[in-house]
């Protein structure tokens, strides 16, 4: 059965607009968590997210693309711009009809929504755009990047919150070991920091107030943690089968070697109290890509910094690891980051094959104060230099969807 390998990557992320500024922050241990300056938030309890920023759209489309483009939209192009560069593909020299697109968002172009709504409002249907809709829409990445790549074969834009990344990796490794494609551009974006939906989570009581310190407010696993950081960004990462690769000669950053999935059957928004869908994807992820428990050497979860999704989280692993929880090493990007939704996924998956690669996991920064139902190994705000062969990522969503998928590094 063919392989299926991660040739090319970007990101655009609170962390850094290109991978290795990205990896560079993320392995140093440093926030991308600030105030809120895009809008008013005096009356929000809430009042920091993980903000990309000097992202310059104009320079990367020019104005009047850009201006065609909600933010979400513009995060997702410019990471498979990055992907495509760094994956050395000469899509001139590539069946196109090979070539897919799998990137969905969970909210899409919230913000075009709402400005074409006070247009509505204050100046009436007639001066409403007519691009509203397809700026909105979440396919519009996957569409996007279709469009600039020229890409004909299949195109995907799944929409399962904050496990879309995981999603679409996992969909499109077993498209293309199916014979479906050769290549696909696969991963999520998200541009949801608005007043609407900072306001919506704060009252759900699902966000951090520790507005004091904003580099302190994502904090998985500790005992002191009081909710996530909303964040924005995107990552893509180009999936390959392995002849196609070879072929050409790329270079790989580590292989797919399993996928699984699952439904927690629960709630609309919290996760099972046990972890049972949790587990579930993570036993099917392990099962196709044919490793044990025992073999993985380090664990991205997805540990959001809520107290029960940190908690069930916790107890999926136990289940399935058993003892050998207790041995890998467990990571927590959002911890810098902030919980990047829809784009969560692509972007830790591009950290845990860099981690593969390079032999070094990203720690979990402000771990102050332990928790005693969090009591596993989560890489306290030091990285550190492992022997790593095989890693397992984690994503869940809204509504219950579970995602997890399994890179190995790369050997011949």
């Amino acid at each position: 059965m063919e392989r299926i390998v991660i040739t090319g990557m970007g990101v655009i992320s609170p962390l850094g607009n290109d991978t290795e500024a990205f990896w560079t922050r993320l392995t140093r241990g440093e926030s991308g968590i600030s105030f809120i300056d895009t809008f008013d938030t005096s009356r929000h309890k809430t009042k920091i997210a993980g903000i990309v920023r000097d992202f310059d759209a104009d320079g990367y489309f020019g104005r009047k693309e850009a201006r065609r483009m909600d933010r979400f939209c513009q995060f997702a192009a410019a990471a498979a711009d990055q992907a495509l560069s760094d994956s050395g593909l000469q899509l001139g020299s590539e069946d196109l009809e090979r070539v897919g697109v799998y990137v969905g968002s969970g909210i899409g172009g919230i913000q075009t929504l709402l400005d074409q709504h006070q247009v509505l409002l204050e100046r009436g249907p007639e001066r409403v755009s007519p691009t509203l809709v397809p700026m909105m829409i979440s396919n519009m990445a996957a569409a996007a990047i279709s469009i600039r790549l020229g890409a004909l074969g299949p195109s995907l834009s799944p929409v399962t919150a904050c496990s879309i990344g995981n999603t679409a990796i996992g969909e499109a490794f077993r498209c293309i070991r199916s014979g479906g494609a050769d290549v696909i551009f696969a991963g999520g974006a998200e541009a949801a920091i608005t007043d609407i939906s900072l306001a919506s989570f704060g009252n759900a009581t699902a966000l951090s107030k520790r507005n004091d310190a904003p580099e302190r407010a994502s904090r998985p696993f500790d005992a002191d943690r009081d909710g996530f950081v909303m964040a924005e960004g995107a990552g893509i990462v180009v999936l390959e089968s392995l002849s196609h690769a070879l072929k050409r000669n790329a270079r790989i950053y580590a292989e797919v070697i399993g996928y699984g999935a699952s439904s927690d059957a629960y709630h609309m928004v919290a996760t099972h109290p046990e972890g049972i869908g949790a587990y579930q994807a993570m036993r099917a992820a392990l099962r196709e890509a044919g490793v044990r428990p025992e073999d993985v050497d380090v664990i991205s979860a997805h540990a959001t910094s809520t107290e029960l999704g940190d908690r069930s989280e916790m107890l999926a692993i136990k289940k399935l690891f058993g003892e050998h929880a207790y041995r890998v090493p467990v990571t927590a990007n959002k911890s810098m980051t902030g919980h990047m939704l829809g784009a969560a996924g692509g972007v830790e998956a591009i950290a845990l094959a860099k981690s593969l690669q390079e032999g070094l996991i990203p720690p979990t920064i402000n771990q102050e104060r332990s928790d005693p139902d969090c009591d596993l190994d989560y890489v306290p705000n030091i990285a550190r230099r492992a022997q790593l062969t095989v890693g397992l990522s984690n994503s869940f969503g809204f509504g219950g969807h579970n995602a997890v998928i399994v890179l190995k590094r790369y050997t011949p």
